[in-house]
Formats: structure tokens, C-alpha cells, sequence
């Protein structure tokens, strides 16, 4: 079965259910991986001030690979450079969490460290499909198909609920 593969190690929530409701919702059908490391306070104002050049500790950053891909099926044929034989799939971008800031997260909204890693992990995807905040109207479609995502999970806003 097709999916998509997040390649991490030592995960604190089920990433092969985040991979295949994001791959579902967003119809693909050719095999896809994304990198998900989960880094130190250190490690992300490093990579936000390398990259971003904004010099503070944030919550997650992505990488995407792919460029114009946004509402497109990202097929093998269309992608040969990016293709990666080691796990048999395109390979769309890396994300890096911070763990101290998912933790004060999950605190600070009520819910639990599980929900706020899925949270986090799914922005960071979906930036990788180039879906963006930038404008009121991207944002506002970008939340909303996070929020439908992590409801066909059955992960809610509060610890109450938390399906994990």
C-alpha cells in the first residue's frame, strides 16, 4: 500500500496514522517520505536563524523539496531526481520540532503532548505540499485542513478527548 513515510526515530505519537490520513486526505498515490527529526532549543534557533534568519527559538520548521506542488498528486515519473530508492518514494522535505516548545505548548492550550507533536508534525507536512500562512485566505484553508485531518484521527483540542 501506498503511503506517506515519515522517516523519525523515537516518535512520541503514531506518525504512520499521520502519514496515511495526510496522504489520504490529500489524494495521493505514489509513495512519499518526509524527515522528522525532534531537536533541542539549541538545534532550532540555529536552524531559524541559518535558514530563516530570524534568531529565536520557535515551535517547528519545515524544508519542502518540491516546489508548485500544492493541490497536485505527486507522482514517481514527475519527480526521478527526488525519487529515493532507499525508501521507495518521493522524498518531500524535512521538518524539525522542538520538544521543550511542543511540551510548554501542550501545557499552555490544555491538551496533551501527543496532540501538540501531531499538530506541530502535520504543519510542518503541509508546508511541505507548499500550503502556507502567509495571507489571511492561505492560512485560513490551511488551518482548516489540519483541523479536518486531526478530527478523522479522532485527536480533539483537549486532553478529554485525546484519542492518543
Amino acid at each position: 500500500m501506498n503511503t506517506l513515510n515519515i522517516i523519525t526515530q523515537d516518535c512520541p505519537f503514531d506518525e504512520k496514522s499521520l502519514g496515511e490520513a495526510v496522504y489520504k486526505k490529500l489524494n495521493q498515490t505514489d509513495n512519499l517520505s518526509v524527515e522528522l527529526k525532534f531537536v533541542d532549543e539549541e538545534e532550532i534557533q540555529y536552524l531559524n536563524k541559518t535558514f530563516r534568519n530570524t534568531d529565536r527559538v520557535t515551535d517547528v520548521l519545515s524544508f519542502p523539496m518540491l516546489d508548485g506542488i500544492r493541490y497536485k498528486i505527486i507522482r514517481k515519473e514527475d519527480f526521478k531526481d527526488d525519487y529515493d530508492e532507499d525508501t521507495a518514494s518521493v522524498f518531500i522535505g524535512s521538518i524539525a520540532i522542538c520538544v521543550k516548545r511542543a511540551k510548554e505548548q501542550a501545557a499552555e492550550y490544555g491538551h496533551s503532548e501527543e496532540r501538540e507533536y501531531n499538530y506541530l508534525a502535520l504543519h510542518g507536512i503541509l508546508h511541505c505540499f507548499n500550503y502556507d500562512h502567509m495571507n489571511e485566505e492561505d492560512e485560513k484553508e490551511m488551518t482548516e485542513l489540519a483541523e479536518s485531518i486531526m478530527q478523522e484521527l479522532k485527536i480533539s483540542r483537549s486532553n478529554q478527548g485525546d484519542k492518543i
